[in-house]
């Protein structure tokens, strides 16, 4: 008998091919998709499709693994009201006994369509794009949660017809081109289905479209906003005109473009997830309702538009082949995430300098965060690897929880942008100064501009090409940081940039200091006392083997006093400080489940936050790699 993974794979191989050979008999032909959204406000999103088919069994799937979440979480839970309708008639059908997104169903004698129907459920809660995406304003549609496709076929040999009709008054945004317009319900142009996963929409009540296309750049680019208020709406000139060089400034990195036009996908609310995810001609970004509004509107847009956007290159455009199925039933090999997102991670950040949206300063303290947390910081380091964090993605997606430190979870991000910080400094030194990483950029993602298209690539392609641009051990030098377990972060790429991480009691500024908020006006002092809590008390975080961890704090804990007194997070900032001049330790009393707790902690080192200084005699590589290109 064979182990119950393989009996799935198996499973789905036969039945994919029966169904392939029931598709391939006959010609492609339209699937007719209705979204009906107009009671969005209530959380339900309505499905009808026309699907054509042949009499006989007929296999159907709910997307599983989306494109860009890296995992298959498709958020099957939350279709409900699924029939089949064939002249009429309501067809039985079955779920899958080994796969909860596969359906089942036999399409009678004399049947050449079936009506399919079915109500997505809004979410509270889930990861990413099944997370919450709808108020009682606007709506975030992504289409791969409101349909079904036959097996048998590539995603993009399946043409879908779409239409999608929203509450009255209610504008939109979207890359996918218009056929025709009649009140609240728009028809789209017949896409194929990976086209259509590909293109989100989002439409409200107070919605505004901003031209981004820079000064004699024939590709129009705008950011479209839908709020939960019209206040929230009001982008400053000042970071129009900083997005506007975002655009100007990707176009030189890369020197071509790989789409038709491009659209920021911008929702502004306190009641949906917030997150970003990457679309070839689009993003879908999430933030609350003042990002906008703030006085740190350029630094939190920098920290998640510019990244999005690069994806229409690294991830969209340039993609590893093995995160390139051909459906989304198709399990993913997530290895190279430290390109497809680390990559992306340090292109995104670069550019948020260099269009202006960040400060160099602010460059230059997320660079000493981001070394200084994957340091001692994450002690998990040193049982595994970073090549893991990316392979073992699928089935952990580690976003927060207690033991964050200890686990590790997507450190392919921050760790890749160090590790491409080095490859942009060893690119620069091994050719004396001659060549730069946008030679690379524009060797490996240049070509004509054909519009949307995939280009996929493996490990061996990526060392290729920067041999080419370069000669130098790529191969030796990627394995050693991928399955290295030192406790240390690479902080290579900052060293060679002619600067180092050093500890101190200043407090960041400006937009880290924001950053570092993100406990709810909590304290994160993970390099200090090694603890991090919210604004109530609540432990979220306590770093293996720190001071706090030894004193017996955990996650899930709360603290309710302070050397004697009620818990303020001031309080708590004020005993750590103190404590560089006070020989007492802090003592601080928390709650575990039903018992109170006395702790002491006995740390005496004050405020501690990593910076970047300049190491003297270096040439500052760092300042030159942000300035804008011309």
């Amino acid at each position: 008998m064979f182990p119950r993974p393989i009996r799935m794979l198996l499973s789905l191989a036969v039945l994919i091919a029966s169904s392939a050979a029931l598709l391939m008999a006959q010609p492609a032909q339209t699937i007719q998709l209705t979204v009906d959204a107009t009671q969005a406000p209530r959380m339900i999103v309505r499905t009808h499709m026309v699907l054509p088919v042949k009499p006989g069994p007929l296999t159907i799937y709910y997307p599983k693994w989306i494109p860009g979440e890296h995992a298959p979480d498709g958020p099957v839970s939350n279709l409900t009201g699924l029939k089949f309708v064939a002249n009429g008639e309501t067809l039985p059908w079955k779920r899958d006994l080994l796969d909860v997104f596969t359906f089942h169903v036999n399409v009678p004698a004399g049947v050449d369509r079936l009506d399919i129907s079915f109500d997505y459920l809004e979410p509270s809660a889930g990861p990413y794009t099944g997370g919450a995406s709808a108020t009682d304003k606007l709506v975030d549609i992504s289409w791969n949660q409101n349909l079904l496709y036959p097996a048998g076929a590539p995603a993009q040999q399946l043409i879908y017809q779409a239409t999608l009709v929203l509450p009255d008054g209610w504008k939109m945004g979207t890359p996918l081109p218009i056929e025709t317009q009649n009140g609240n319900s728009v028809t789209f142009k017949p896409v194929s289905l990976n086209r259509l996963v590909d293109s989100p929409v989002i439409a409200g009540e107070y919605y505004r479209a901003i031209d981004l296309t820079p000064p004699g750049e024939p590709i129009h680019h705008e950011i479209d906003i839908v709020a939960d208020s019209q206040a929230a709406l009001d982008m400053s000139p000042k970071v129009q005109k900083e997005m506007t060089n975002l655009v100007a400034q990707a176009g030189k990195l890369f020197g071509v473009r790989h789409y038709r036009d491009y659209h920021f996908l911008l929702t502004l609310s306190n009641h949906v997830a917030h997150f970003g995810l990457e679309h070839h001609e689009s993003d879908d970004s999430r933030l609350p309702e003042d990002a906008l509004t703030g006085p740190r509107a350029g630094y939190i847009l920098g920290g998640i538009l510019p990244h999005e956007y690069v994806h229409s290159w690294n991830g969209k455009f340039r993609r590893p082949k093995d995160l390139s199925p051909p459906y989304y039933e198709a399990p993913q090999e997530t290895d190279l995430l430290w390109v497809y997102e680390g990559l992306t991670n340090y292109l995104g950040h670069v550019l948020a300098a260099r269009s202006g949206l960040w400060t160099a300063k602010e460059y230059q303290q997320y660079l000493a965060s981001d070394a200084a947390t994957l340091g001692p910081g994450r002690p998990g380091r040193t049982w595994r690897s970073l090549l893991d964090t990316a392979v073992a993605e699928p089935g952990i997606q580690a976003f927060g929880g207690g033991w964050f430190n200890w686990k590790r979870g997507v450190d392919y991000y921050g760790e890749g942008d160090l590790i491409w910080l080095e490859v942009a400094n060893i690119i620069h030194q091994q050719s004396h100064g001659t060549k730069s990483f946008e030679d690379f950029a524009h060797l490996f993602y240049g070509g004509p501009n054909l519009g949307p298209q995939l280009k996929p690539y493996t490990f061996d392609d990526l060392v290729h090409a920067l041999n080419d641009v370069v000669p130098y051990d790529w191969a030796s030098f990627f394995h050693e940081r991928l399955d290295s377990t030192s406790p240390e972060s690479p902080q290579g790429g900052i060293e060679m940039s002619g600067w180092k991480v050093v500890y101190n009691s200043v407090s960041p500024s400006g937009g880290m200091r924001a950053a570092m908020g993100l406990f709810g006006g909590g304290v994160s002092a993970p390099y200090s006392i090694g603890l991090q809590v919210g604004a109530s008390g609540q432990v979220f975080d306590s770093i293996w083997d720190g001071p706090a961890f030894k004193a017996g704090v955990s996650p899930g804990m709360k603290v309710v006093g302070v050397n004697g007194r009620v818990f303020t997070p001031q309080l708590l900032k004020k005993a750590i400080k103190d404590s560089a001049k006070n020989p007492d330790p802090i003592q601080l009393l928390v709650i575990d489940d039903d018992y109170y707790r006395s702790v002491t902690i006995d740390y005496h080192g004050g405020d501690r936050y990593p910076h970047l200084v300049r190491e003297a005699g270096k040439p500052d590589y760092l300042d030159t790699m942000i300035q804008p290109l011309t």
